[in-house]
């Protein structure tokens, strides 16, 4: 298992903005992180009414950055590589609030295609074995 402390130099996500615990498994391919903090009162991205299931993208979001990033690094880049969300696609939400699920969230991101310019991946977000969301999302990597 990778801990946050393994990867948060890597993605611009800082602070508690950083939404993932820790990577239990990852390829050239895939990766498989989780996280705990969704319950927590002083979530950076709850509201009001608390923290809405359709931040569950910005948990795949993130699993693509982390992802991205332990390939740059495995391929020898040293300096973090920006990137800028520009799409989600087919999201599918199974709940409307997250802040009221106890326990793991596990998230998966699988990448389809990843060049210079950017990436697209799919992603998946379980709580218990249940999936509760799930969708595509595309990054573009900002030339210079």
């Amino acid at each position: 298992m990778l801990a946050k402390t393994d990867f948060i130099d890597l993605v611009p996500h800082a602070g508690d903005m950083c939404l993932l615990d820790g990577v239990l498994a990852w390829d050239a391919s895939s990766i498989h992180a989780i996280s705990t903090n969704h319950v927590s009162v002083s979530h950076p991205l709850r509201g009001e009414r608390g923290l809405h299931a359709v931040h569950l993208a910005e948990y795949g979001a993130q699993a693509m950055a982390v992802h991205g990033a332990l390939l740059a690094r495995e391929s020898g880049a040293t300096e973090p590589r920006p990137g800028m969300l520009v799409s989600l696609r087919a999201v599918k939400l199974d709940v409307e609030r997250i802040d009221m699920l106890a326990g793991v969230l596990d998230v998966h991101a699988q990448c389809l295609i990843a060049d210079e310019g950017g990436a697209q991946y799919t992603f998946r977000v379980e709580h218990e074995g249940r999936e509760i969301a799930s969708g595509r999302a595309a990054v573009i990597h900002p030339a210079g």
